[in-house]
């Protein structure tokens, strides 16, 4: 097995991906307590969500390897390239889900194993296998299993889900669909070419970028609740309302002027800095938990 097929191995587990669910589950779990928690449970929690993850991406990419093809944007991945054989994929995927029940079972707790795998399979048979394939409502209801990286780093510290993870859960919920229409929106004459039934394809532009905007104006009040329910001070409110009035000008913009991919862009990218702006508030302005 050449270095060069090894990489294209590494690269199924899209791990810019995995990378961005390691460190949102690491703000759930500093959040948990508002301090850095034991280094063997971070270094485990982070390392079974790694490779729950990097199951995920891998087996998407085993099962929608066709549609890949068909999309400019996927095309040159290496499943619709050829330079990986599709079984290896399979495999590693597998193996790389169960051995991260493994790891969340046995050194951090049953609960954030059970959540992660619930992640997993929920995006696998759910969101890839069915609803994308079937309908526009994919984006929303596949947002619940990328909403619950927070979750598990709570729970992996807690062992149990309180208000702290529902309101985490909540806000990255919330953002995902506005986030991924934009993409949505640059992409949609790729996603209507493969048979994909994604919102702009189904219902026009016009109507998401209403549900975008409809998204956003309940996430903007939502991102606030770290500080009503105490989680974080006056220095989270104040970035959180600035943040939140500019995505929502934004986004408003946005769907009042003529759509052009790079609008799009712009606002799928200011999305990224939104949500990890917002995040790197919460933890700088962590607030111990009240029963502390």
């Amino acid at each position: 097995m050449t270095l060069a097929y090894l990489r294209d191995l590494f690269e199924l587990t899209k791990p810019r991906i995995t990378l961005l669910v390691l460190v949102i589950s690491f703000t759930g779990m500093y959040m948990a307590q508002a301090k850095m928690p034991d280094f063997e449970l971070v270094f485990f929690t982070l390392l079974g969500l790694a490779l729950a993850s990097s199951s995920s991406s891998s087996l998407n990419n085993y099962i929608d390897r066709g549609i890949d093809l068909i999309m400019d944007r996927t095309q040159k991945r290496a499943l619709p390239q050829k330079r990986v054989i599709p079984k290896h994929a399979l495999v590693m995927g597998v193996l790389m889900g169960l051995s991260s029940f493994v790891v969340l079972s046995w050194k951090v707790n049953l609960l954030t194993a059970s959540l992660s795998s619930f992640a997993l399979v929920a995006y696998i048979l759910i969101y890839t296998i069915w609803l994308k394939r079937t309908s526009e409502h994919c984006t929303v209801i596949g947002g619940v299993a990328g909403a619950l990286p927070p979750v598990m780093g709570l729970t992996a510290v807690n062992n149990e889900i309180g208000i702290v993870a529902l309101v985490m859960f909540a806000i990255l919920f919330l953002w995902q669909p506005p986030h991924f229409w934009a993409l949505a929106l640059m992409r949609a004459d790729e996603y209507k070419r493969a048979g994909i039934p994604m919102l702009p394809v189904v219902k026009g532009p016009e109507v998401t970028k209403q549900q975008m905007l409809i998204y956003t104006l309940i996430l903007v009040p939502c991102s606030l609740s770290p500080w009503y329910f105490g989680m974080s001070g006056t220095t989270f409110l104040i970035a959180a309302i600035v943040l939140g009035l500019v995505y929502l000008g934004w986004t408003i913009h946005f769907i009042r002027t003529e759509f052009t991919p790079q609008a799009s862009r712009r606002l799928f990218l200011f999305s990224i800095f939104y949500i990890a702006a917002l995040y790197s508030a919460m933890i700088f302005d962590c607030l111990p938990p009240i029963s502390s």
